[in-house]
């Protein structure tokens, strides 16, 4: 069963992480969020997903490549979702879902003993 979270967050990851190169979209949005250098943070951003999804996937270092991907997640969820609090509860709720679940299943990968 662990593999299969493994899998499922390496893939996220990696997809999230290349999307962040190819998509002008994504890329114009993580610019708004008015951090400072956003270009360069970006790319740190993605360049951290690819790694440590492919870390994660091939099974290598995976409790260290936990770290900062729960990093970004609680990033994404402060910057992105917490604002959506004063449009009601169940609007950051269905927001957060997924945001939520990577940190939880993150955490599962990084508390996991053995193979």
């Amino acid at each position: 069963m662990i593999t299969l979270v493994r899998w499922a967050v390496a893939y996220v990851f990696i997809v999230s992480g290349a999307m962040k190169w190819m998509n002008q979209e994504l890329a114009d949005t993580f610019i708004q969020l008015r951090l400072p250098y956003p270009e360069k943070l970006m790319l740190a951003v993605a360049v951290t997903e690819v790694v440590c999804g492919i870390l994660i996937l091939i099974n290598k270092g995976t409790r260290l490549a936990a770290v900062p991907l729960m990093g970004i997640m609680v990033a994404a969820l402060i910057l992105t979702k917490i604002p959506l609090i004063s449009s009601g509860f169940m609007q950051f709720a269905f927001a957060a879902r997924l945001d939520i679940v990577m940190i939880l299943l993150l955490f599962v990968l990084y508390n996991h003993r053995g193979k």
